[in-house]
Parts: structure tokens; C-alpha cells; sequence
């Protein structure tokens, strides 16, 4: 939760020492990452940093959403030939959220899926939303979820280096595709918005608008009581919900 209080060694040796040094590794950083009402500062592993920090595939950023993709991320962290640092979004809810286990068949089988593209019928979505990590289950487990068969809901699983070409080939597998959307719980100016949004932009080709739902810009991660937590969650899932 406070990998904040590490920031010097993050910022001299984990994510600068291959431009530096010529050196790198296999460390694998696991940060609690993820909106449950604890209050700020159980809330946020400062994803934006490490994102800033991201540049000439220096370090492996991912925030994956089932039991399975994190199985298949930490295989392939110790067998790809190129070593990088790997920092892992974790968030604790989904520890014991079933929806997120993942079944024995996805473990032996398959590997990790940069993206994941909703189970629907894509000829008639209007609405594509990508999301990342927790808030993806908020959205899709809503009530209200139910009254738009007319929206998809995609999760984009590694942030850095950003998935561009998946991304792109999703959005086109959508032929009635009217707006994309990015859903997060972060504030505006903190999680993955900032550092992805132009990617999203060269995602959709220009072809339909972006837009954004979230926390509005603050100077902390996110509210200090249970209840003001809850209302703005319920308000971003019913935003991300709303017909256009």
C-alpha cells in the first residue's frame, strides 16, 4: 500500500538502471491496487507513477482481473528471454471474489491475454468500454448492466507496454461501434487515463469519440469514509451505464 516510501530506489535502480547500466531483472512487485472503502491510502499503489516512469520498455506494468491471467503473467515473467522488472496491480477484493477464480483448464491451458473482449453479440454493440482490473466487475455485475445489451465491456490486462495492435483489432471486430469509453476508479489525473489516453486515441482510428468516467480530479487517491466511497463507485457504474 505505501510502495510511495520506496520511491528513490523505484525511481535510481528499478526502472532507470537499464538506460544507466545496462541492467535489469525479474523483480516482481505486487501493490495492492484497488477501491474498497479502506480509505486513501489502502486505495492507490500509485499506478500513475509507475506508468511515468514507463518508457523504452523498461519495466512490465499489468493489472490482470482473474486468478487464470495472473497465473499465466507470472509464467511468462519467469520464462521470457528478455528480463524486466514486472509490477503487478493486486487489488485484495478480488481475492475472494468468485467471478475472478479462475477454473483448472484455464491454468494448464492457454496463456496471458494481453486484452479480454466481452462475451456478446458484436453486431450490436454501440458502447465499448475498457476498464482494468476491479472496477471491471463493478460495471459488469451491476443491476443495471442487464439494460444495455447494446455495451461491451473489454479489459485491457497489461498497461505497459500498452497492448496497441489488441486493442485496435478489438475496437474494429465492433462494426456498429458509436463510442469508446474508459471506466476507472482512479481521480482524472491519477491511474492509467493520463499515460493511455493517447493510445486509446490511436486505438479507435479516429473512428468513433473517447471518453472518460471516473473520479474528477483531486489531491487524494479517494474518499476517507466507507460511505462517500460507495456513492462514487455507484456514481461512475451508473455514468459508465447511462445511455448516450
Amino acid at each position: 500500500d505505501f510502495v510511495n516510501g520506496a520511491q528513490i530506489v523505484v525511481d535510481q535502480f528499478l526502472v532507470s538502471g537499464l538506460s544507466k547500466w545496462a541492467q535489469t531483472s525479474r523483480l516482481t512487485l505486487l501493490l495492492p491496487h484497488g477501491y474498497e472503502g479502506n480509505g486513501p491510502e489502502h486505495s492507490s499503489a500509485r499506478l500513475e507513477r509507475f506508468l511515468q516512469l514507463a518508457a523504452q520498455e523498461n519495466i512490465r506494468i499489468a493489472n490482470p482481473s482473474t486468478s487464470a491471467q495472473y497465473f499465466h503473467l507470472l509464467r511468462r515473467q519467469a520464462l521470457d528471454p528478455n528480463a524486466r522488472p514486472l509490477i503487478v496491480m493486486t487489488p485484495k477484493g478480488l481475492l475472494r471474489l468468485r467471478e475472478a477464480a479462475g477454473q483448472l483448464e484455464q491454468l494448464s491451458d492457454g496463456r496471458f491475454e494481453l486484452v479480454l473482449d466481452d462475451d456478446v453479440d458484436h453486431a450490436q454493440v454501440r458502447t465499448l468500454v475498457f476498464s482494468s482490473g476491479k472496477v471491471y466487475y463493478d460495471i459488469a455485475g451491476h443491476a443495471e448492466r442487464a439494460n444495455r445489451p447494446d455495451l461491451a465491456i473489454a479489459r485491457i490486462e497489461q498497461l505497459y507496454p500498452f497492448p496497441l495492435e489488441a486493442a485496435a483489432s478489438l475496437v474494429a471486430s465492433y462494426p456498429a461501434l458509436e463510442e469508446v469509453v474508459w471506466a476507472q476508479e482512479e481521480p482524472q489525473n491519477m491511474g492509467a487515463w493520463r499515460a493511455i489516453r493517447h493510445r486509446l486515441e490511436e486505438a479507435t482510428a479516429g473512428r468513433v469519440p473517447l471518453r472518460y468516467v471516473g473520479r474528477p480530479w483531486r489531491a487524494s487517491p479517494s474518499e476517507g469514509y466507507p460511505t462517500a466511497h460507495l456513492q462514487e463507485q455507484e456514481r461512475i457504474v451508473r455514468d459508465v451505464l447511462a445511455q448516450a
